[in-house]
């Protein structure tokens, strides 16, 4: 692994963990094992860092929310695997918890791919939905858009249900809920 990946990978898990302002330039270096000369070889600063490891993180969301939604299956079935894929709970979703640091928020260039991703999950998923109701299997008076905003906003509130009650059991209750919602959403 290269200096510069070992610095885009230890950003990525600080911001996790840290978010934007608790995530210091000399924390990154320590966690990637680099020095600060290095850093500033491979990135002009920490905007420019924190951008490069935002857009790593997004682009792998996005890959792994493609691999459930674009497999085998009626469009429950795959929005079901995509709802009940693996995930670090309790951690919450590295891209999301972007939303809640107001530095990110604030930065247009970094609050770019964070937008870019969500908006992507909603159109992925609206298209499945939308694939369910031509099929007949959805009734079609279902909204993809906004059932399929609903989707991302029951994925991300279960995270913050989970990390509240300090249990992944709240956020499969989240999506056991919304699941028997869709469920009778389902053509007869």
């Amino acid at each position: 692994m290269t200096t510069s990946e070992r610095l885009v990978d230890a950003t990525r898990e600080l911001l996790w963990e840290r978010g934007y302002t608790g995530t210091s330039p000399k924390a990154i270096q320590q966690r990637a094992g680099a020095g600060q000369g290095s850093m500033y070889h491979h990135f002009a600063g920490k905007p420019d860092l924190a951008l490069a490891a935002i857009r790593r993180t997004a682009e792998e969301m996005r890959a792994a929310a493609e691999r459930v939604l674009g497999g085998e299956g009626t469009a429950y079935a795959r929005v079901e695997a995509y709802l009940r894929r693996e995930r670090d709970v309790l951690r919450g979703c590295p891209v999301g918890r972007l939303t809640m640091d107001p530095d990110v928020i604030a930065d247009g260039a970094l609050r770019a791919p964070v937008d870019e991703t969500l908006d992507w999950l909603r159109g992925r998923l609206a298209g499945i939905l939308r694939e369910g109701v031509a099929s007949g299997e959805f009734d079609r008076s279902l909204d993809p858009e906004r059932t399929a905003a609903a989707v991302v906003a029951t994925v991300q509130g279960g995270y913050v249900l989970a990390r509240a009650s300090g249990s992944a059991a709240a956020f499969g209750a989240a999506v056991d809920g919304l699941l028997a919602l869709l469920a009778g959403r389902r053509a007869a």
